[in-house]
């Protein structure tokens, strides 16, 4: 143990088990703790019922409709134009 000047003592500490000599974890190690940790990050999503995931749906599909629409109309509108300026 090393003493500090305020009194307190530190224990110096040893790295992982499955932490290599250059202080990098193998690759299969960390490909398994990625999963684990993406496994977990799932388990605390609230995850919508069926009737909120078919509303969000309509509403999705019901905006990039319009929106679609618009984009159609103003690119008709603009290559209308185009001809007859340059037509």
């Amino acid at each position: 143990m090393t003493q500090t000047s305020g009194g307190t003592t530190k224990v110096p500490r040893k790295p992982p088990a499955d932490v290599a000599t250059d202080g990098r974890a193998s690759p299969l190690r960390r490909l398994s703790r990625f999963y684990r940790e993406v496994v977990a990050e799932l388990r605390k999503v609230i995850w919508p019922t069926r009737k909120e995931l078919i509303t969000y749906t309509t509403v999705v599909v019901v905006f990039v409709s319009i929106i679609v629409a618009i984009v159609a109309g103003l690119d008709l509108g603009f290559a209308k134009i185009v001809l007859i300026v340059f037509g």
